[in-house]
C-alpha cells in the first residue's frame, strides 16, 4: 500500500491513522464550533462521524486515501484529516478532508499537522507534488493554505455540486518537490514562534 498507514508525531500534534476509536473524541470535537453548519465545507457531524470514519477506511482499503485523527499532544483526538486522491505512479497526494475543533483552530497544532503531512509526502514518499483543494469562498482555508507556502494553480469553476444543491468553485493549490526545502523552512520559523508564544 502507497502510503501505508503511519503515526506522525511533532511538537503540537500527534496524527495517529484514524480508527472507531476515534469515534467518541471527534464527536465531541465537531460539536466544537459547530462546524457541521458552516455552509462552504464539509465536516461531518457527531450523528454522522462514525458513517464518516468507515466511509474514509474503505477508501483507504481501496488505495484512494490515508487517514488521521488529528490529536493534541496528550492524545485527545481534535480533528481530521488525509492524505486523499492518492496518484502512486505519479507520486501525488493531496491533503484534504481537514477539520480541526474551534478551540485549536489558530493554534501551532495546524500548522504542526501540515508540516509533519508534508514532510512524510516529500522525504519519505518521494512525492513530486502535493496538492491542496477548498471551496473559492472559504477565506480562512485559503489563507492557511498561503500561508504554507502554497501556490494557486486555478479556479475549477462550477466544479462540484455541494450537499445544498449549490455548485461549487474549487480554489486548486500545490507545493513541488522543488519548492518543499523553502516551504519546510518558513513552517519551522512559524512553530518557533508558537513554541516561544507558549
Amino acid at each position: 500500500m502507497w502510503p501505508a498507514p503511519v503515526t506522525l508525531t511533532g511538537q503540537h500534534t500527534t496524527l495517529s491513522p484514524l480508527s472507531l476509536d476515534h469515534l467518541q473524541d471527534l464527536k465531541r470535537a465537531t460539536e466544537d464550533g459547530e462546524l457541521s453548519k458552516i455552509w462552504y465545507t464539509v465536516v461531518p457531524s457527531a450523528d454522522g462521524m462514525k458513517a464518516e470514519i468507515e466511509r474514509r477506511l474503505s477508501l483507504q482499503d481501496a488505495g484512494q486515501m490515508l487517514p488521521f485523527a488529528v490529536c493534541t499532544p496528550i492524545g485527545r483526538p481534535v480533528g481530521m484529516t488525509t492524505f486523499m486522491n492518492v496518484d502512486a505512479t505519479n507520486r501525488r497526494v493531496e491533503i484534504g478532508s481537514t477539520w480541526y475543533g474551534k478551540s485549536v483552530q489558530r493554534s501551532g497544532l495546524n500548522t504542526d499537522a501540515k508540516r509533519l503531512l508534508l514532510s512524510h509526502a516529500f522525504d519519505t514518499l518521494n512525492c513530486i507534488a502535493v496538492e491542496f483543494r477548498t471551496h473559492v469562498m472559504n477565506r480562512q482555508s485559503r489563507a492557511a493554505i498561503e500561508r504554507l507556502g502554497a501556490k494557486l494553480d486555478g479556479v475549477l469553476r462550477s466544479h462540484v455540486l455541494g450537499l445544498n444543491g449549490t455548485l461549487r468553485d474549487t480554489a486548486v493549490y500545490s507545493i513541488t518537490a522543488a519548492e518543499w526545502p523553502t516551504v519546510n523552512m518558513n513552517l519551522e520559523g512559524a512553530l518557533a514562534k508558537w513554541r516561544e508564544a507558549r
